[in-house]
């Protein structure tokens, strides 16, 4: 087994948007062999594929990008599977088995049939977290939660998913590709970029084993 797994997902325009945001646009400004070197730039929604919401997205004057604490998003961090369930309970949470003083949790769920299906077109069934499991989270301590589609909160629900674990400053990671992980404990390294005064961004996330 490789010591370290990519859980990003390859940015492109293939990738599930959520409704009305702007797919990925890349643009050759330059390109060889007619010019000198290769010039590109590329516009995309800051909530495109593996990314990263700040307090920012749901709070009024909360911590944007820039000011978050880098230490939430390092270190050790466990993969739970949940199956069967669209919406994710704080019932449901308090079942897993976790890891003593886990502060990091990465959920894998019945979202995969979409990425394992290829699936480029936005679900609205996906499976996610409610209220409760979100109020679970904070109430545990927890620095960081991480699931394997758009979104922490599903389609048709308020914001108050979001809302709970955003004042609390919990880092939400969305979008990640799970396919080849194993529930179980691993090391995440989850960095986004250091944009000032912005509520998302794109992630490179990666998980090292344990063993």
């Amino acid at each position: 087994m490789e010591d370290f797994i990519d859980i990003t997902y390859t940015v492109s325009n293939e990738l599930p948007v959520w409704p009305g945001s702007r797919h990925f646009k890349d643009t050759w400004q330059m390109q060889m062999p007619a010019q000198s070197n290769n010039l590109s730039y590329f516009e995309m929604d800051s909530h495109l594929g593996t990314h990263l919401d700040a307090p920012l997205h749901f709070v009024h004057g909360g911590r944007p990008l820039h000011k978050i604490d880098l230490c939430k998003m390092i270190g050790d961090t466990y993969v739970a599977e949940i199956r069967g369930v669209r919406s994710i309970t704080s019932e449901h949470l308090s079942n897993l088995i976790l890891p003593k003083g886990c502060k990091r949790l990465l959920l894998k769920t019945d979202n995969q049939i979409y990425w394992e299906n290829n699936i480029a077109t936005f679900q609205e069934d996906f499976c996610s977290i409610d209220k409760s499991g979100a109020q679970w989270l904070v109430d545990h301590s927890f620095d960081l939660i991480g699931i394997d589609y758009l979104s922490i909160q599903r389609f048709h629900d308020g914001p108050e998913t979001h809302q709970i674990l955003l004042r609390a400053e919990v880092v939400i990671v969305e979008t990640l590709n799970l396919q080849n992980v194993s529930e179980g404990l691993y090391e995440l390294i989850c960095l986004p970029l250091k944009i000032k005064d912005l509520e998302a961004s794109p992630v490179r996330a990666i998980l090292k084993n344990k063993i």
